[in-house]
């Protein structure tokens, strides 16, 4: 099992960077393949990004390729999402996740992550 907590999140204007942290607990974290994803206010849980259980396989939703990139480091159990070039498109919580699935076409579905953060709200303005 594993506990997730992010951080991060604020408000910043349009075209700005960000950085979320997600730090994990347990001892098993490098077992787990981690993903970010988001949900805008009356919209569903969205994909974001997913990274391989070392790090070498990384899975981008198209709407943040080349903007958003992922990150881990095991030896401290934690996991980063990078966000550069923000637009008020990209507001929404953010919640970090992790599956032991490892089939990457499954990645993209948030019902394969059995642990979830609470979330981290980021806000961008125009």
């Amino acid at each position: 099992q594993v506990q997730l907590v992010e951080s991060g999140g604020g408000l910043v204007q349009a075209g700005d960077s960000l950085r979320l942290s997600c730090a994990a607990s347990g001892r098993t974290f490098s077992s787990y393949v981690m993903g970010w994803f988001r949900q805008a206010p009356g919209k569903e849980r969205e994909f974001v990004l997913a990274i391989s259980r070392s790090g070498g396989n990384i899975y981008y939703a198209d709407s943040v390729k080349g903007r958003f990139t992922i990150s881990r480091d095991n030896a401290k159990n934690m996991v980063y999402l990078q966000m550069n070039s923000l637009k008020p498109e990209d507001t929404a919580v953010y919640y970090c996740a992790a599956t032991s699935i490892l089939d990457g076409s499954r990645w993209y579905t948030k019902s394969v992550y059995a642990y979830w953060g609470q979330g981290t709200q980021v806000t961008v303005s125009s």
